[in-house]
């Protein structure tokens, strides 16, 4: 079926699988499984920050004692800077517990711990046996540690406190009421874009909360809680029934529709303009061809940044293994001597890891750079207040690596992770040609909430500043070069202005001057 924004019933995989951001784009803080983010924002890594030093909430006090009796130095209860979320960690075992003004919720979270690793860090493994999150304690403290989640950039700041919440002792009440109450107040106090999106989130519950009663239909709940979202108008802000069959899609409005014979339409014109050989890398995800029409320029494609084994599941380890064996194929010491120019193809990319795209941008760099800082929302009260900036490093990888002209294309299908690639290249030297349309705009990892009745809450808490402190949540990153990305005439007769366009933009800048068409 295609990909509206509003309300959709997802009646198979490949639907929650469009790189629109159905459920396998962007990235994802997710309760459950730990993943990455996915869906332009359905399914992400777990979020697990705790609340600024010194910032008591919901009753709970910090612990100046330390670890206690009989378990690891990690044993206790956490809170994290941000993300309104607690962990505990008993005998190597790991709960997560989502908190709110309307309470606190049994978090997704169930994580074994696994042997401390050179770097001192305890990684946690779910069911699957696939690690999802490391933490490490800080400088030695006893109330302080560091959590990364698989596949994410950046840490999270934990710190230790004496209980969780007396909330959480209470089993919570799958009421129509306390689900709106749970919906509208996990929002009003993570999500960071109101202002910016020109929505008055108190007008909203005002005008929705009155609309809920006890007899109120499951359909007519999920119609209103959609309707409340819906003009955010950011695809890492959905909602989804207990089934995962139903859900929200709220694209930036001008997004192009996705539907099986769209996405098959953009695969033809793609293919029309390469040569008989293209080598395909990781699950069919990464794609790479030496261009017949350039001599010397090579075409790199990526539609998304996660899934990468043959078992098409998320694996952020596993997958950082497959792409760098790709890119050693690609980025052979022959080729980057040969290589005039390349072209990075991220028009239909919905997303994934951040890592996998820093992993790519080490490829294409001499020097060590800045992708851009990262915080995240950390004041239940402030929509204003942020966790300290950390700032996310690109370093050159060892072995081959390709450090001339580039030209990146970009499109609204440009999504999450593919979006926080392209700002990563933007300081990269020489800076990337960016050709096409603007991408997205939502850069977030998202958390997954659980709502009372059962339902999943998926939002965004974050930002990513370039060097100047811009962010691009909304309007997404613009092209230094516009041209139009799958208008339905080029479509239809097999033309890719945007790529001829970078090919001429690659040859002007050549020291020979411009080649031949």
């Amino acid at each position: 079926m295609p990909i509206r924004t509003g309300s959709v019933e997802y009646t198979d995989s490949a639907d929650r699988t469009a790189p629109t951001g159905a459920a396998d784009a962007g990235k994802q803080q997710r309760s459950g499984r730990l993943r990455r983010r996915t869906a332009g924002a359905v399914a992400l890594v777990s979020a697990l920050a705790l609340v600024a030093p010194g910032a008591v909430a919901h009753g709970a006090q910090p612990d100046p004692r330390g670890s206690r009796g009989g378990g690891t130095a990690l044993d206790g209860v956490w809170r994290s800077d941000g993300y309104q979320e607690y962990l505990t960690v008993r005998r190597g075992e790991l709960r997560s517990y989502e908190v709110s003004a309307a309470g606190c919720l049994p978090g997704g979270l169930r994580l074994s711990a696994d042997r401390t690793g050179n770097d001192g860090a305890v990684p946690f493994h779910n069911a699957e046996g696939v690690r999802e999150l490391s933490i490490r304690t800080v400088g030695g403290a006893a109330d302080r540690a560091r959590l990364s989640p698989a596949g994410a950039v950046g840490e999270r700041r934990l710190g230790r406190v004496s209980s969780l919440p007396a909330d959480c002792a209470h089993p919570p009440a799958g009421s129509p009421l306390h689900t709106f109450d749970v919906f509208w107040s996990t929002l009003h106090e993570n999500y960071p874009f109101f202002r910016d999106r020109g929505v008055d989130w108190n007008a909203t519950r005002a005008k929705y909360r009155p609309q809920v009663h006890p007899r109120i239909t499951d359909d007519r709940l999920f119609a209103l809680l959609a309707a409340m979202i819906e003009p955010l108008h950011d695809l890492h802000t959905q909602l989804r029934d207990a089934t995962g069959k139903r859900g929200t899609l709220n694209l930036r409005p001008g997004t192009p529709e996705v539907s099986p014979e769209s996405v098959a339409a953009i695969e033809r014109a793609t293919r029309a303009q390469l040569p008989a050989t293209v080598r395909s890398f990781a699950n069919g995800r990464v794609q790479y061809a030496d261009l017949e029409q350039r001599r010397g320029v090579g075409y790199l494609r990526i539609t998304g940044f996660l899934k990468y084994g043959s078992d098409g599941e998320e694996n952020a380890d596993a997958d950082a293994a497959v792409l760098d064996r790709a890119l050693d194929t690609v980025f052979t010491p022959s080729r980057v001597r040969a290589l005039r120019g390349l072209v990075v193809d991220l028009r239909f990319n919905g997303g994934g890891s951040d890592a996998l795209g820093i992993a790519l941008a080490r490829r294409l760099t001499d020097r060590t750079y800045t992708a851009y800082t990262k915080s995240a929302r950390n004041d239940p009260y402030d929509e204003g207040s942020w966790t300290r900036g950390q700032p996310v490093r690109v370093r050159p990888a060892e072995g081959a690596r390709y450090t001339g002209s580039l030209a990146v294309l970009t499109g609204p299908l440009t999504v999450s992770a593919g979006e926080t690639f392209t700002q990563a290249l933007m300081s990269r030297s020489p800076a990337p040609l960016r050709i096409g349309e603007p991408t997205q705009g939502v850069f977030s990892d998202t958390m997954d909430r659980a709502l009372p009745n059962g339902w999943t809450l998926t939002l965004p808490n974050e930002k990513y500043a370039d060097r100047s402190g811009r962010t691009y949540d909304g309007c997404g990153i613009p092209p230094t070069h516009h041209e139009p990305v799958y208008a339905l005439q080029d479509l239809h007769r097999l033309r890719d202005p945007a790529l001829k366009r970078a090919l001429r933009e690659l040859d002007a800048r050549q020291p020979h001057g411009p080649a031949r068409p």
